[in-house]
């Protein structure tokens, strides 16, 4: 049975990074973590999440069966579907990750019905020009950052999280930082549960808002509109995120 030697894995990966001109930092910034997981990994403490596997091989310029296998390949060499198997075997062992969608919740249901509801409002102020761009685009921003909360986020993060002092979380396209926290699994509900609540006050509230602001202070309101928006939608989400994220590391 395969398995992967952690030492050589650590000194192939810091050969390759090494031949690439890459400082740990470096590299470690490519694959937004900590140059200590890269150290972790070279030392042969631990080695990467699978999820890393293909971009790091990619960075290194490599195969990922060459990575795993800790040595280069020649181009005539074959491996037979045993071995295949094998290293794949070793690679994947870890639980599935799933997504928001595929568990119970009544997140997806709130989302669709706070859509329906602030967009209504919306497009009814706004059609009467009651309504400025600016809250028509945080009813867009509620919606973009609901859909992924509410439907596509995962429900746990990969472990390489809890492994190493990541400051910075993706997931595709989807990239978030919360200067000062942590992302781990421990605080990763909170953190979740606060962006579906923000996206969902954002896309009913939005029209609300403004259309109070107008109504309680006139003239006034188009100067300070601006510095309110910010300071609701980016204090309304961060803030709390950063007080649940480093309450619950």
């Amino acid at each position: 049975m395969f398995e992967i030697n952690k030492r050589e894995f650590g000194a192939f990966v810091a050969q390759l990074r090494k031949e690439q001109g890459l400082t740990q930092k470096e590299l470690g910034e490519k694959l937004f973590l900590s140059d200590k997981a890269v150290s972790k990994w070279e030392t042969g403490v631990s080695i990467p999440d699978t999820a890393l596997l293909v971009p790091l091989a990619q960075i290194l310029g490599v195969t990922v069966t060459e990575l795993l296998l800790c040595q280069r390949m020649q181009a005539e060499t074959e491996l037979d579907s045993a071995q295949v198997e094998d290293v794949v075997k070793a690679a994947l062992a870890y639980p599935e990750e799933s997504r928001a969608w595929q568990s119970r919740s009544w997140w997806p249901a709130v989302y669709l019905a706070c859509a329906l509801a602030g967009g209504a409002l919306t497009m009814w102020g706004y059609g009467r020009q009651m309504l400025s761009d600016t809250a028509l685009t945080a009813y867009v921003l509620g919606l973009v950052f609901g859909a992924y909360f509410c439907f596509f986020v995962k429900n746990r993060l990969p472990g390489y999280y809890d492994q190493n002092a990541c400051g910075f979380y993706h997931d595709g396209p989807f990239r978030m930082n919360v200067p000062g926290v942590r992302f781990t699994n421990a605080n990763w509900p909170y953190m979740v549960r606060v962006g579906r609540i923000w996206s969902c006050c954002v896309m009913v509230l939005a029209s609300v808002m403004e259309l109070l602001g107008d109504w309680c202070m006139g003239p006034v309101w188009a100067s300070i509109r601006l510095y309110v928006w910010l300071a609701a939608l980016l204090g309304g989400l961060f803030g709390p995120m950063y007080i649940l994220g480093k309450r619950h590391e």
